[in-house]
Order: structure tokens, then sequence, then C-alpha cells
């Protein structure tokens, strides 16, 4: 069961999670971080995909239960299809059509249940002449434009960690859009499917960015440009030890304290505000930070306005003293994962629990979903469900 059930601003949402990979689970986790019911279903045989880990490291599926269901029977259909008339939302990360196959597309589900959001998840949509092939982060966000942006000058595209792609521009807008149409139900009475596009989510998240593009702010080659490695008031720098210090003094007076701290004067500095200053001052700053170690560097701006932070690891950030004040980590089943976000003031979440299947804890989730345990265990003599 999900600790923060009852908890936190979804508290009395209910959420069915089909089973997939990647961007619908986080979906579904960061609703269940917020108090949501989240019933995982789970299919009795899959294929093998994804990146393969063992199930206590499969971080985004914490907080809810997870029930495992022949979905090739007719009687583990119906039981999904009863679980789902009981729920505010559906989250599946299928491609187009195979939900339909299974039975679960939205026509009977929304026939069943009309106030139901049906979250579908994907890449390139659930139209359009790639909906129904392949592909990952990488190509999502190559055919957007924003893959082409990424990168120092002179190279060729930088593939970033699938942070941008799946998960920002996936997971986020699912499950803010899944939110919104549960909100739009609750007004109107009616449900309907929620088509998020990866493709979609990122070209969203580069409306800023197209900004400055036709501002002409933005609008040289990638890396050559104020937020892409381009200026040398906003990178990173290696400092005597190896180890890493970011640099984003954008504002001229964040500048000036970036300057005095590294010892400079900032009257006698290259003016950054001018493009063909660059290189020299580029130069300075990278020559300045290398000369000592970052312990050091850490030292001399704690508390500044330099817009000075040191590069972590994961397991420094998790020790950082901001990090610990504001309690962003939390221990779930021995290992240290990050806290649900964002927080509020009147509705706080709890400690997400990790993914239960333990068969008792499950039984009494799926009453409360209204599956009578006489149905319950009939479901399991006849193989539908685990």
């Amino acid at each position: 069961m999900n600790m923060n059930a009852g908890k936190g601003p979804l508290a009395g949402v209910k959420i069915v999670e089909m089973q997939g990979i990647g961007p619908a689970p986080l979906a579904a986790m960061l609703l269940a971080d917020l108090g949501a019911d989240v019933m995982r279903v789970e299919r009795m045989a899959e294929s093998g995909i994804g990146v393969a880990r063992p199930r206590e490291f499969d971080f985004a599926t914490r907080g809810r239960a997870a029930v495992s269901v022949d979905l090739k029977r007719e009687e583990g259909v119906a039981f999904t299809l009863g679980l789902i008339t009981q729920a505010d939302g559906l989250v599946e990360g299928f491609r187009p059509g195979v939900m339909e196959r299974l039975g679960l597309g939205p026509e009977p589900c929304l026939r069943l249940n009309p106030r139901l959001a049906y979250g579908r998840l994907t890449g390139w949509g659930q139209s359009g002449p790639l909906a129904s092939t392949a592909g990952h982060d990488l190509n999502y966000l190559a055919l957007t434009g924003v893959l082409d942006r990424l990168g120092r000058a002179g190279s060729s595209p930088t593939p970033p960690i699938n942070l941008l792609g799946d998960y920002a521009g996936g997971s986020m807008l699912m499950a803010f859009g899944l939110l919104a149409a549960i909100l739009s139900a609750r007004t109107t009475g009616r449900g309907q499917v929620v088509d998020a596009a990866m493709v979609d989510g990122v070209s969203l998240l580069a409306v800023p960015l197209l900004g400055l593009i036709g501002a002409g702010i933005h609008d040289r080659g990638r890396g050559e440009n104020l937020l892409d490695t381009g200026a040398p008031h906003y990178d990173v720098y290696p400092c005597a030890d190896g180890a890493y210090l970011s640099v984003a003094a954008i504002e001229p007076k964040f500048r000036a304290q970036l300057l005095t701290g590294l010892g400079f004067d900032p009257n006698g500095f290259p003016d950054v505000a001018r493009r063909e200053n660059w290189a020299e001052a580029r130069r300075l700053i990278a020559e300045r930070i290398a000369s000592r170690p970052r312990a050091q560097w850490i030292d001399i701006f704690e508390g500044t306005d330099a817009c000075v932070a040191p590069v972590l690891t994961f397991e420094e950030a998790i020790a950082h003293p901001h990090n610990e004040a504001r309690a962003s980590y939390v221990e779930i089943g021995g290992k240290v994962q990050p806290a649900p976000g964002p927080r509020f003031s009147e509705t706080p979440a709890g400690c997400p629990s990790g993914p239960k299947r333990d068969r008792s804890e499950l039984d009494g989730t799926l009453t409360r979903w209204g599956i009578e345990p006489d149905r319950i265990a009939q479901l399991r003599r006849s193989g539908a469900l685990l």
C-alpha cells in the first residue's frame, strides 16, 4: 500500500497504470507521490523490453500496489475493466493499437466509465505518419529541432541522458494532462483521451528558446550562444583537482561578484557583452579556476550571488547541506531516492513506500477498489490473477 494514499493534494484520486517502461511508470509515480491511489496492472509475460534491472532498483514503481494479470484471458481483461470503472484516470504507454487489441482501448473503457481520463503516452503521438513506428528519446529530440542545439561548437549534436524527451517531455506532460482531464471531468461529467506525445512535450519546453532565437539573442550555431557553452560566463570549468565548477553569471551585477571572487578587477576584465571578447575572457576564467581545487572555490563563493556552484556527483548531491536542509532525499526500502515534489503547505505528501506486491496487502487494496475477496480468490484459481 502507498504510505502516501490519503496524504497529499491527490488524496482520493484513483489511477490505473498499465505496466510499461520509462516515461509511463514515472508519470504514475509522480501521481502516487502526491497521494493518488495508483493500481499498477502488470502483464504475466513480458518480452524483456527496456533496460533490465533488479526490481528493488526499479525506483519509478514506488508507492503503489502491483497486480499481475493474464490479459490473454477474458477474465483478466474483465478484471482490469473492473478496476478501470473505479478509476479517475488511466495511464498507458504502448504503441497505438495495443490497448485496443487487448480489449482495453478508450471505447470500452469510456463506455463503462464516462468520467475517465484515459492517458496515452507515446513518443510520436496517436496520429501522424510515425505514430506506429518505434523510437526512443534521442529520436524524439532529433525531430523537434532541440537535439541540433545541444553540444559544443564544432562538435556533433550531443545526445543527452534521456531526461529531456522521455521524462520532462513525456512523464511530466502526461501527469499534467491527466490531471487537467480529471479536473475537466469533475466539472463536465465527461472523460476524454489524453494524447501525450514526447515530441510535443519537448517542443513545448523549447518555447522560450524559440523566442530567444526569434529575437536574435540565441541565433548562432550550436555552442556559440549565451546559454549553450558559447559564452565564457555560462559554462563549466575544471578545477585543479579535476572536479568541476559551474559558472552562470549572466547578469552584470552577478558577474562582478564572480570576477571579484576569482581575483579579477571587474572594471578591467574583458567586457563579455561584446562577443569578440569571449575567447580571451574564457582563457582567463579557465586558467584561474584551474589554479585551485574545487573546495577552495566553494569556500570563496559560498553565500554570494556570483552564480557559481560545484558540479556534484549524485552521492555528493545527497549529502549537500542545502539538500539535507530541505530533506530533498528520502530512504525507501533502504535505498536513497529523491523525495516527492513539489511541496504543499496545506496538503503535504508523506514518504512513499517501496513497490508493494505482498499478497495479503494487495488483496486489501483490491477490495478497496471494489473487487470482492471471493472474486479475487476465483481469479487466482483460474490463473487470470497471480
